[in-house]
Parts: structure tokens; sequence; C-alpha cells
């Protein structure tokens, strides 16, 4: 059975002769296991037999960014970010959230770097997807961290973290005006990703946290009132063009995941194990028959930090827990992270493969 019919089955709620098996990690990962192993990380993943692949998607042509001497950049939001290196990772951390200080919604139309659709090139999807697809893989799009389908994160970038919490529950008008320029963009641009795409993207993976580890960070009514409507909206594109959704959210959103399935939520990511409410047995009593479930390893404790037989014993729990019937792709909760020892996720992809088969 190939990657393509496996992980249709299992989408389908139903068992193919494995799990279907994704790999996330971090940039310097990636590199480490390059350099590791001594082949481009696409051949790595194909010695792992990893099922899905992801496109990098439209090109950006837009204005150009600004940068600065000090290592700062603008992303497409004109929010500026500064290039911070530690020993295992580098990140781009947000300096300046450009709309903090506005006060009023006309001051929010009138912001001046409104990204736009025109401003990316999307001929380049379908090569990318014939890629994939040429190595008998599932096509999927995320876009990268800064340019993720998404509404609440790039709010949160805009305004800063806590003003645009402060503006859900004092000033709604300013908050909705804010979630509505972004998610004009995003069904734009989504919509041209998949008339790009010809037919050939099987998932749109979209990504925005709604969870803290121990609560989500807004009430499910909240969620509804300035959430709902945009992630429905997202999700009902893709399925215009016969693409399932996947959608990344860290953190406990349980009370959220009702509303989500019926947003036409198709696949959740992350299954955050150290999430308060985030049990995957009970995710899939819950759930399993309306949801398919993504993700699930470790990368805060086991991968770093646990033992090989901590990993192989992870990895037995969540097949356990969600693999019965299908409608389970095994992978981590997130990224990979430079802190995880490289023979470790060796360990880890030779336990989806010895764990993982409904065939035995």
């Amino acid at each position: 059975m190939n990657s393509r019919e496996r992980t249709f089955i299992a989408l389908d709620h139903q068992e193919p002769d494995r799990v279907p098996i994704d790999f996330w990690c971090s940039n310097s990962v990636s590199r480490k296991l390059e350099a590791v192993k001594g082949k481009p990380i696409e051949e790595i993943m194909d010695d792992w037999d990893v099922d899905l692949r992801y496109a990098a998607g439209p090109a950006y042509v837009g204005p150009e960014l600004r940068s600065w001497p000090e290592d700062s950049s603008e992303d497409l939001w004109g929010v500026r970010r500064l290039c911070v290196e530690t020993e295992a990772e580098s990140y781009n951390e947000v300096t300046e959230f450009p709309l903090a200080n506005a006060r009023s919604v006309e001051e929010i139309e009138e912001y001046s770097h409104w990204p736009s659709p025109d401003d990316y090139d999307y001929s380049v999807v379908e090569k990318q997807l014939d890629d994939i697809r040429e190595r008998g893989r599932v096509s999927c799009f995320m876009g990268d961290r800064l340019n993720r389908v998404a509404q609440l994160k790039p709010a949160m970038y805009l305004r800063g973290v806590e003003q645009i919490f402060i503006d859900l529950a004092t000033q709604p008008d300013i908050a909705l005006c804010v979630i509505r320029k972004i998610r004009e963009f995003y069904v734009e641009y989504e919509r041209r990703v998949l008339e790009a795409a010809n037919g050939k993207l099987d998932i749109m993976v979209t990504g925005d946290d709604f969870g803290m580890q121990h609560a989500p960070l807004l009430s499910p009514q909240m969620w509804e009132e300035f959430l709902g409507e945009g992630f429905a909206q997202y999700n009902a594109v893709a399925h215009e063009y016969g693409v399932k959704v996947m959608h990344h959210t860290c953190g406990d959103v349980w009370p959220l995941i009702p509303r989500m399935i019926d947003g036409g939520l198709d696949i959740l990511q992350s299954i955050q194990p150290e999430a308060a409410e985030m049990d995957a047995a009970r995710l899939k009593a819950e759930f399993g028959d309306k949801l398919c479930f993504h993700g699930g390893m470790s990368i805060q404790r086991t991968m770093p930090f646990g033992t090989a037989e901590d990993v192989e014993t992870e990895v037995r729990k969540r097949i356990s827990s969600l693999a019965a019937g299908g409608g389970y792709i095994l992978c981590t909760a997130h990224n990979i992270q430079g802190d995880s020892p490289i023979e470790k996720i060796d360990v880890l992809m030779d336990a989806y493969h010895k764990h993982g088969r409904y065939d035995v």
C-alpha cells in the first residue's frame, strides 16, 4: 500500500496497512539530520517512509520588506522582528507591534501595511505539488511560521498579545476590524493557492494557537463570536476544491473542539500531551467518529529529555489511544527542536513502523 492510499484510507476512518506517518522538525534539526546522514532531508524522510510532504507555496513578489542593520526585518504584516540565536535554534522575535497604539477602527482601516493577495506569485505551486506526487506522497500546504492561514496569531503580532485580548473583552469593534482585515487577506490568498494547485493539493493546513497548557485562551462563546465565522470560512474554501483541512493549535482546546467540528474541520493537529484536557484516549472516544487526529508525541519532555525506552513507550501509548478504526496520523505535537538528540529521532521513526501496523 502506498502513502496516498494509506493516508486517505485512514482519513476515511478506516484501517490501512499501518498508521500514516508525518515528520515535523525545525530548520536546525533538518540541517543536523542532513549533516549526520549525508543526504537531503527529503531523502531521509523517504528512508523513513514518511507519508506526508509540504509544499513551500507561493513566492512573495510584493513591495520590498524593510530590514535594519541589527538583524531585524519586517514581515508581510509590517511587524518588525529580530533574529534571536540560541545554542540550539534561531527565532524571529517580535520587537514592535505596529497597531499597538491604534485607538479607533479608522486607524486600523488606514494601516498602510495590510498585505494583498496580489503580493504573491502562485504559479510556482503546481510544480511543487507535482514533485510531491512524483514521490508518491500526500501533498500538504502550510505556509511558513509568519504566513500561515490564521486569525488570532496575526492579530497578536499586530496589536500585541495582551492588547488583542483586552480588545476582545473591552473594544470588540477594534478586535473585529483587525480580525476581519486578516481574514479578508487569507480567504483570497487561500483560494488562489487552491486554484493554482489545479486539483493536486490534498491537505490545507491552517494554524492558530487557541490554547494554553491548562485552558483555552478564550471562552467557547468568545471564540465563536470573533473567530468562528473565519474558521468555518477557511474550511469551506478548501472543501470547495475537494481538499481536507488540518488545523494546528497548541494547548488545551477541549471546550472548542465541538465548535471546530461544526466549522467543518477534518483533522486536529497537536494533541499536545502536556495540555490539561487533551488526553488522547478521551479525545478519540468523544470525537473520533467526527474528527481525525495528528500528532501527540511530546517535544517538551519525551524527545529532549526522555530515554529511548520512553520514546517507544509514548509511541505505543498514542497508537493504542488513537489508531483504532483509522483517523490518526503519527507525528510529534510540534516541530522537533534542536535540544532533541538525533539518535532519539531515529528511535521515534523506528517505533512508528514497529508499533504502527494494523496488518499483524
